[in-house]
């Protein structure tokens, strides 16, 4: 698919590499519930700090975000409710390890910044409609069996407000890579990411907080729940406005948002993914930008949109000769965000370069690895 996991980039220390072979075994009896309860006292600890600390942050945190395709935090399938007020969030956060101990912390340095590459609504549509047609024309698509795995690698890095001793300043996570793998059905999930989980790993399963199995949704999709979705590109729209009414930054901005996590965070069959573009075309406000830069360090052009309410652009990147979408990251492009004002203009505030898709037969299977 895209180019070589394991090749060497210039784009940050490679952080690619994992221990193999992967220990095979699942989770002890009660392994997962232990996570489940320390994230859970995790999130009320963030936030009552960013209750005490932290200046409001506007709305995307009313939403249940789906943890398979945002951001900052791991949130198990238990943990929706809770996660969606931490989803928003540039929160003041206290670097600890994760759940799996030692060895699971992330390295952070300055604030990522970035040249504000200029952007124009002419061509846009026209644009997407190219784009839509390169996805339409990519192949027969992604099958999987039942008893499968979608395997998403990905290069990631987070920009955020770190509190110390009461002192906060602004850093970034260093660029690393996030290997993520789902079962068609949604019900089974493995992550792997420093900071968010120890060397192995963590289970993706559990159920959710009132004891019951989780059902497939816009914002929290499974592969078989994505085939089943319209490929109509104004049904397809009209759907993805009336269940995110209320949601976010206004129905325009939650749209566009929730679009970009399906494309980024998901591997859509080639039907949806091209009627995903052509919606995206229909939503207001949305433009092209000239020039973006994934996390791979790979240059592209941009399909944005800016939430005026806190001053982010979200930009899709995209190959500037075979269209094919590279990532996604958020640049703070007015105002100031974060507690204090820290996250000003020209910061990027969340990047990722999706760099393998696959269909793997078994959990913890990276394409190309080899054993």
């Amino acid at each position: 698919m895209n180019a070589d996991l394991f090749r060497r980039r210039p784009a940050g220390r490679e952080e690619n590499s994992l221990p193999l072979p992967f220990a095979e075994r699942e989770l002890p009896a009660g392994r997962h519930q232990f996570h489940k309860e320390r994230l859970m006292a995790q999130i009320h600890e963030d936030l009552r700090a960013a209750d005490s600390h932290a200046r409001p942050v506007p709305a995307r945190a009313v939403r249940p975000r789906n943890p398979f395709l945002r951001r900052a935090i791991l949130v198990p399938v238990g943990a929706f409710a809770l996660a969606g007020v931490l989803a928003a969030g540039f929160l003041t956060y206290v670097e600890q390890g994760a759940a799996d101990g030692a060895g699971s912390t992330i390295a952070t340095g300055p604030a990522m910044t970035t040249r504000i590459g200029s952007a124009d609504a002419r061509g846009t549509a026209q644009l997407l409609d190219r784009i839509s047609l390169a996805a339409a024309s990519a192949g027969p698509g992604v099958k999987v069996r039942p008893d499968q795995f979608i395997y998403i690698g990905s290069k990631t890095a987070t920009t955020y407000v770190k509190t110390v001793n009461d002192k906060s300043s602004l850093v970034s996570q260093e660029l690393h890579m996030r290997h993520t793998w789902n079962s068609p059905d949604g019900l089974k999930g493995w992550l792997i990411e420093p900071g968010n989980t120890g060397p192995k790993g963590m289970t993706l399963e559990g159920k959710n907080e009132k004891g019951e199995t989780p059902t497939p949704y816009l914002n929290a999709p499974s592969h078989n729940y994505l085939a089943a979705l319209p490929t109509d590109p104004d049904v397809l729209l009209k759907k993805i406005y009336e269940e995110t009414r209320g949601m976010g930054n206004g129905p325009d901005q939650e749209a566009f948002t929730t679009i970009g996590d399906l494309l980024r965070g998901s591997y859509p069959p080639v039907e949806l993914a091209a009627a995903l573009y052509k919606a995206a075309a229909k939503i207001p406000g949305v433009v092209t930008v000239d020039d973006a830069v994934d996390a791979a360090g790979r240059h592209g052009i941009a399909v944005a949109r800016l939430d005026e309410t806190s001053g982010q652009r979200e930009e899709w990147i995209f190959d500037p000769r075979t269209l094919e979408f590279l990532g996604e990251r958020v640049v703070q492009v007015q105002g100031e965000g974060g507690e204090g004002g820290l996250i000003k203009p020209g910061t990027v505030v969340h990047t990722t370069a999706v760099l393998t898709r696959s269909v793997v037969d078994r959990m913890k299977e990276i394409p190309g690895a080899g054993g």
